[in-house]
């Protein structure tokens, strides 16, 4: 979530952001923030200041990237890039986010969303000093059930994205380029999608439940709707250039439609992520496990890039013959059962060196 631009001067400061917020916060509190943050090149001065002044929200941060990340290899788990890091890489994504292309605006958008969420939910857990439950949500207010009375704790989820942008797009202000624009434009993608997927929840009260009145509080919905919308997101993802006055973009291809706030903009095509491309950020596809059968993005054809596959048999242990035993139990046999697992042949070494 911390910015990266296409260009040399700033690409290593920023590479080191990225570093920062995946090494360097499991240690805040046994260090101390101000040892921590003082240490760490690269950060702004406003995001310096905020580190030591927040360390508990630092924390949140620091645990939510885990989430953002699992999401991120979920949501492309079936594709040539998967969001895996490059070997001896302190960045989680690699080089790949140098290259503006859709992968970077979708890992700019799904980190700045997970940078909400963390923060957001540890509001409402009581973790941070700074916020907590939604203090607006207060007397009453109706939908289309009729009247309700706020209660309960909703979710703090424009603290979550006041922080988040104050800290998340410091990195980019500093810097007046193309990339940094697309990093802002993609980073509020992000933000907003967390919001979007608020939902009402309610507790009934009256006889039997009859829900004569209702308490209600606004709650996050579970990360995976945010990240299904960004990758949605992502497959009509816009390619733009910057306008003529640098303030904001145009589309590339003037047959498409304009890009709005809601849709993630690129300057860039991507890379194939067939073979290992260290300038591009791909780890390639040797060795990924692919789908014999099936025609898509999984199936070894396409991810395999026409290279072939290794088939290898195996035996497993897999729960069979389940039976109901009265009362609360399932017992099961373990059977034994041999499956064939197909990856991905290696490109030829020429071809290998080519790309490194």
């Amino acid at each position: 979530f911390f910015a990266q631009s296409s260009l040399t001067t700033h690409t290593q400061t920023r590479s080191v952001n990225e570093s920062f917020k995946h090494m360097c916060f499991r240690y805040i509190g046994a260090l101390g923030a101000r040892v921590i943050c003082d240490n760490i090149p690269g950060l702004v001065n406003k995001q310096r200041q905020l580190c030591q002044k927040y360390p508990d929200i630092m924390q949140s941060i620091g645990g939510g990237a885990k989430e953002w990340i699992r999401e991120c290899q979920h949501q492309f788990r079936h594709h040539r890039w998967n969001c895996s890091a490059l070997d001896r890489d302190h960045t989680v994504f690699g080089r790949v986010i140098q290259r503006s292309s859709r992968e970077a605006a979708f890992v700019y958008a799904i980190s700045s969303a997970g940078v909400v969420f963390a923060i957001t939910r540890a509001c409402s857990q009581g973790e941070l000093k700074t916020c907590n439950c939604d203090p607006h949500k207060r007397g009453r207010a109706s939908d289309e059930r009729g009247e309700f009375d706020w209660g309960g704790c909703s979710d703090n989820i424009n603290y979550g994205i006041k922080f988040a942008k104050a800290f998340v797009d410091a990195k980019e202000r500093t810097v007046k380029d193309a990339r940094a624009l697309m990093n802002l434009h993609n980073n509020r993608c992000g933000r907003m999608a967390v919001k979007r997927f608020m939902k009402l929840e309610c507790k009934c009260h009256g006889v039997s439940g009859s829900c004569t009145l209702r308490t209600c509080w606004l709650a996050m919905s579970d990360f995976r709707k945010t990240g299904d919308y960004l990758r949605k997101k992502y497959n009509s993802a816009i390619e733009v250039t910057m306008n003529q006055d640098g303030t904001g973009f145009t589309v590339a291809n003037k047959d498409f439609r304009k890009a709005t706030k809601n849709d993630l903009v690129y300057f860039e095509n991507s890379p194939d992520y067939c073979v290992m491309d260290k300038a591009a950020g791909s780890l390639g596809t040797a060795g990924r496990v692919c789908n014999k059968t099936s025609r898509g993005t999984d199936g070894c054809e396409v991810m395999c890039c026409g290279r072939g596959y290794d088939t290898t048999h195996i035996k497993r242990i897999t729960k069979c013959e389940c039976k109901f035993k009265w009362c609360c139990a399932v017992e099961c046999k373990d059977c034994e059962e041999a499956v064939d697992i197909h990856t991905c042949k290696a490109p030829k070494r020429a071809e290998w060196l080519d790309q490194t």
